[in-house]
C-alpha cells in the first residue's frame, strides 16, 4: 500500500477546514447522498483539532485517517462528539482512497473494531463497500420503546408487528422502530433536544425508523440528535444494524436488502446490505459516491 504524503497543513502543525475533502456517500445517481468530510494525513491530528474541524465542516461526520500497518487508523467525529463507527464516512473514505491510492480493499482500524473498505472508480463516479463491525441485536426494553414512541407522537398500533422494537448493534447501538405504514415514516417529527437526551440516556447512536415496502426493500429515516444532527439522509451503520436485526429475526431477506433513505428530506440516497444467516457476522454495505 502506498504511503500518504504529508499535507502542508500537517507539516505546519495546523489544519484548517479547507483541507477536508467533501464527498456525498450513498448517492442516487448524480444526486442525493449523505455528505461526509474526509481527511488523510501522515498522522492523526490531536483530538481537539479533529473535533474542531468536524464542527467547522458541519457534516454529520468527518473521517480522519492515517497509515497504520498495511491499512489505516480511522476515527470519526460528528459536530458534537466522536463516533465509534460511521458507515457513510467510511464509504466516502473508500472513494478518496480509490481516487488517490488506487482501487482495492483497505484494512481500517477503528477505536473498537477492525473493518475494511473497498473502493473503485469509473470516471468521475465512485463505488465503495464496507464490511461492518460484528452485529447483534436484542429486543428493546418496553420502557425505552414507549419513550421513543412518545418522542415521535406514535402509538403501539402504529408499529409493524413483524419487527418489534429492538436494539441493533453494528459498531454502535441503534434503536430500530418499524412502522406499519410509509405515511407514518414520511410524517416523522420530533423535538431534537428531547431526542438527544433520550439517546444519551440509553447509549444510542441513531434511531432507525423503518417501513418495509417488501421483504427486501425498505424505507428508512435516521434521527441523529446525539451527534447534533436532526436527521441523516444516508446511514451505513444504521443499515448494517438493521440488516443484522433482520437476520436475527429470521426475516426472509434472501441475503440482500435495499434501503431507500433521504427521500423525505429531498436528498435521495440508496444503500445495499448483503449478509448471511451466520449469527454475529459482518454486513457488507455498499453504494456510490460523488465529490461535492
Amino acid at each position: 500500500m502506498q504511503s500518504v504524503t504529508p499535507t502542508p497543513d500537517t507539516v505546519a502543525g495546523h489544519i484548517d477546514a479547507a483541507s477536508i475533502r467533501r464527498i456525498a456517500a450513498f448517492c442516487a445517481g448524480d444526486a442525493g447522498g449523505n455528505p461526509a468530510g474526509v481527511w488523510i494525513g501522515a498522522a492523526l491530528p490531536p483530538d481537539a483539532t479533529m473535533q474542531r474541524l468536524a464542527y467547522e465542516v458541519g457534516f454529520s461526520e468527518t473521517a480522519f485517517a492515517a497509515p497504520q500497518g498495511d491499512g489505516y487508523r480511522v476515527r470519526y467525529f460528528s459536530p458534537a462528539q466522536e463516533v465509534p463507527f460511521c458507515g457513510h464516512a467510511t464509504i466516502a473514505l473508500g472513494a478518496v482512497l480509490a481516487e488517490e491510492k488506487g482501487e482495492g480493499v483497505y484494512p481500517l482500524t477503528l477505536n473498537q473494531a477492525a473493518i475494511t473498505v473497498e473502493g473503485s472508480r469509473a470516471g468521475t463516479r465512485f463505488a465503495a463497500a464496507l464490511q461492518s463491525p460484528p452485529t447483534h441485536s436484542r429486543r428493546a426494553d418496553p420502557a425505552l420503546a414507549a419513550a421513543a414512541l412518545a418522542l415521535f407522537g406514535w402509538r403501539g398500533d402504529d408499529l409493524d408487528a413483524r419487527m418489534p422494537p429492538a436494539i441493533a448493534h453494528a459498531g454502535n447501538d441503534h434503536l430500530v422502530i418499524a412502522l406499519a405504514s410509509r405515511d407514518l415514516l414520511r410524517a416523522m417529527r420530533y423535538d431534537q433536544e428531547a431526542g438527544r437526551a433520550l439517546m444519551a440516556r440509553h447509549g444510542l447512536m441513531t434511531i432507525v425508523l423503518v417501513s418495509a415496502e417488501s421483504a427486501q426493500r425498505f424505507h428508512t429515516r435516521n434521527p441523529f440528535a446525539i451527534g447534533g444532527v436532526y436527521e441523516d439522509p444516508a446511514t451505513g451503520a444504521g443499515t448494517a444494524a438493521l440488516a443484522g436485526y433482520l437476520r436475527d429475526l429470521g426475516w426472509p431477506h434472501g441475503g440482500v436488502i435495499d434501503v431507500v433513505q433521504g427521500e423525505d428530506m429531498g436528498v435521495p440516497s440508496h444503500l445495499r446490505a448483503e449478509f448471511s444467516d451466520v449469527p454475529g457476522s459482518s454486513i457488507r454495505v455498499s453504494g456510490t459516491a460523488r465529490r461535492l
